[in-house]
């Protein structure tokens, strides 16, 4: 008969076996030749890294890094381009603006309705999808037929957005790297 002690050994064993397997073969630890010497560098290493601990950060808030809508040029720019007229919505973080049915006060049988979707932030002519809906009515608005209006006024409106957009970019950039000059 095989006795307890030989289980509680090989209990032991198998235990051990499984847990240095997790390792890859490797004991936990740092590789001594990635690391400086001296005690100040490696300090200094591992701060610059962000594995530093420091007691006057301890009650600092923690917290992630966000993108807001100013930091972002399209989004800007779009609306930099449709600001004489009324939102419905505007929604950074799903990426749409819609705006309200809009006309000039020199027909006022017809109107103009907006929306942008951002498919990317980065600046470039996929990066944005326009739609513009025309809205034409006769007998006091009672009969209104609504299509949706390809071509020239969006190709324009598009442009204008992507053009104003390089160049909040360009500003932007300068302002770094004057900055990082200072």
């Amino acid at each position: 008969m095989i006795s307890f002690n030989f289980f509680k050994i090989l209990f032991v064993f198998s235990f051990l076996v499984i847990s240095l397997s997790g390792c890859n073969g490797k004991l936990p630890g740092g590789d001594a030749r990635k690391f400086p010497d001296d005690p100040a560098l490696r300090v200094k290493k591992n701060l610059e890294e962000g594995r530093g601990f420091r007691l006057n950060n301890v009650m600092k808030p923690q917290g992630g890094v966000f993108d807001f809508a100013s930091s972002n040029e399209l989004w800007r720019a779009s609306l930099d381009a449709i600001d004489f007229m009324p939102l419905v919505s505007a929604n950074y973080s799903g990426g749409i603006i819609i705006t309200d049915w809009y006309s000039s006060d020199v027909n006022s049988n017809e109107s103009l309705k907006i929306t942008i979707r951002f498919l990317t932030n980065e600046i470039r002519s996929d990066a944005i999808n326009i739609k513009i809906y025309n809205k034409k009515c006769s007998n006091n608005l009672l009969n209104c037929e609504i299509i949706q209006t390809d071509g020239v006024l969006v190709a324009e409106l598009k442009r204008k957005i992507l053009k104003n957009a390089t160049i909040l970019k360009e500003e932007k950039d300068k302002d770094k790297k004057e900055k990082k000059k200072k």
